[in-house]
């Protein structure tokens, strides 16, 4: 295959929209007849087909389809048919699952050699999309199967991914109703030596409840980007936005900072959001001293606690809307029900976590829609390597 860096390049040169383009152009002098690009949209449900409009008959499920053979396992995944062969090939970065690229070629083709470089070349692209977002809206409309309400547009370009995996620790979040949210939201950074966890839960609906989140989270991140520690980034939020709406509107936040060598944690429990701690086959809440929610009253002075984590400990992070939702026969999510999802989710990989635990409470609910918005985040600790191997 053609030298990856060249490809690169090719890639960091062209258009924003054309960079499907540039890999097939460059896969063709291998044998490749044709490639197409899928996103995943944000329900996580299907794989959109890059360049046609939002709803189009465009679309492959996740969960029933060899492109979404190759997302779920992140493997590439083969398939002979209608006299070619379809190679798909996730499309991730650094852990946040993006899409599948399709490669067709001769059915008679030799992939084993192409594979290592067609992996690069996905991780390079999925790079490129990235950068490619800030200048064209070609890979955003491909993330969506049907238009988004404008809180949902608002809250989905805070977030910071749908997936983060580093050596120390990966973790998955994910949104319902993807398409309608309102308050609930999620931020990540991961610095130097620490990992900075938010979970979110504005009051009200729709517009209003996505500007009181927007405040809060920029707030909170334009503390935590002056290097204060957790406590004193919930209390400029909690006066950001007490100074916008003198206590008619608050925000819950749970706050932690992960030390990723030692696995200290410094959490600030302001409100709704919940944690939940698996330790082998043991599942308990984790449980903090309430504080008020941030912007409810002036100068609110938050106070820190500390825990440890695991090597193998899982997280598991919830919004009101997901252990308060209660069954038909008035049971809360949260009372049992989400402990049995969390053991039954043991094995699988922190990116299948959340949406799994989601069709559990929508099964607990008694099948219809939810009342409230749904917010599950999943951490899996890992540890230091030098830690771990000691």
């Amino acid at each position: 295959m053609r030298e990856i860096a060249e490809i690169e390049q090719a890639l960091r040169r062209a258009a924003p929209h054309r960079l499907v383009e540039v890999v097939e152009d460059a896969l063709r002098e291998h044998g490749v007849l044709r490639v197409e690009l899928r996103m995943a949209d944000y329900a996580l449900r299907t794989l959109q087909l890059v360049g046609h409009a939002p709803g189009a008959d465009s679309s492959v499920p996740v969960h029933d389809s060899p492109q979404g053979r190759a997302f779920g396992a992140q493997e590439p995944y083969a398939v002979r048919e209608s006299g070619v062969l379809r190679l798909h090939l996730p499309v991730t970065v650094r852990g946040d699952r993006l899409g599948v690229l399709t490669a067709e070629l001769p059915p008679r083709a030799e992939v084993g050699s192409l594979l290592p470089g067609l992996a690069q070349l996905c991780e390079a692209l999925g790079h490129e999309i990235l950068v490619a977002e800030r200048d064209t809206d070609l890979y955003v409309l491909a993330r969506r199967a049907t238009r988004l309400t404008l809180a949902a547009e608002m809250q989905w370009q805070l977030l910071p991914g749908r997936s983060c995996a580093r050596p120390e620790f990966a973790l998955a979040a994910h949104l319902e109703p993807a398409y309608a949210i309102f308050g609930d939201n999620y931020d990540w950074s991961v610095s130097d030596g620490r990992l900075t966890l938010t979970v979110t839960n504005g009051m009200g609906e729709g517009i209003e409840a996505a500007l009181l989140t927007n405040l809060a989270i920029n707030a909170l991140r334009n503390a935590r980007r002056a290097g204060l520690p957790p406590a004193d980034q919930a209390a400029l939020a909690d006066q950001a936005v007490y100074a916008q709406y003198r206590g008619r509107a608050f925000v819950s936040v749970l706050l932690l900072c992960f030390d990723l060598a030692t696995g200290e944690v410094e959490a600030v429990d302001a409100g709704s959001p919940r944690l939940w701690r698996q330790r082998g086959q043991e599942v308990e809440s984790v449980g903090f001293e309430a504080q008020l929610p941030l912007g409810m009253f002036e100068d609110t002075v938050y106070v820190p606690e500390r825990f440890s984590v695991r090597p193998g400990d899982r997280l598991l992070f919830g919004s009101d809307g997901v252990y308060a939702a209660v069954s038909p026969a008035g049971e809360s999510y949260g009372d049992r029900a989400l402990a049995r999802a969390l053991r039954g989710t043991r094995l699988l990989p922190p990116t299948h976590v959340p949406q799994a635990v989601l069709r559990e409470l929508a099964v607990h609910h008694g099948g219809g829609p939810l009342e409230d918005d749904a917010l599950v985040v999943c951490l899996d600790w890992h540890g230091s390597p030098s830690t771990v191997a000691v």
